[in-house]
């Protein structure tokens, strides 16, 4: 009777420990900084299907998606112009999605490569995040020109440093 008693206890405390280091992402926060023009923006309407898990890091999956016309960046008509067919098109294409194909960790980093999505067009882009409690903040580069939105006319003028903080529960 001791011994399974004893087995339940060791058991039942497993999988309470066990599930604790297991997250869901409950609210984000995307910016953006457009460097050539020192434009600084954000995004809302941020939809996630992610699951983290702080134990094994590499069995964790990032997903989510956030609203194209939700785009804001403190000047209403560069808000309106970039929401229309030359820039994001957020009518036909209503959100921007992105979604993990690998996560490693490396030292005090979570590097997370994946798949974004911004229009019709999917490329593969490299998170670096760092942990701080139950938040996780990651940012990369992109290039909007590599997605359809060419802002300058040459590649290197449209780089985009894109930031994204996630909340834990």
């Amino acid at each position: 009777m001791k011994f399974k008693l004893l087995f339940f206890f060791l058991a039942t405390n497993f999988f309470i420990l066990s599930g604790q280091e297991k997250s869901t992402v409950v609210s984000a926060e995307i910016s953006f900084l457009f460097l050539n023009n020192n434009v600084k923006g954000t995004l809302e309407g941020f939809s996630s299907s992610s699951q983290i898990d702080l134990n094994t890091i590499e069995n964790s999956i990032l997903k989510g998606s956030v609203l194209a016309e939700t785009i804001s960046t403190g000047n209403s008509i560069r808000n309106w112009s970039l929401k229309r067919s030359k820039y994001f098109d957020a009518k036909t294409y209503p959100r921007i999605s992105f979604e993990s194909t690998n996560i490693k960790e490396d030292g005090n980093e979570i590097i997370v490569t994946g798949l974004l999505k911004i229009k019709k067009t999917t490329k593969e882009v490299v998170f670096t995040f760092k942990k701080n409690d139950a938040v996780l903040e990651g940012e990369a580069s992109i290039y909007s020109s590599d997605f359809g939105i060419s802002v300058k006319k040459k590649r290197e003028q449209n780089k985009v440093n894109v930031k994204i903080t996630l909340h834990l529960e």
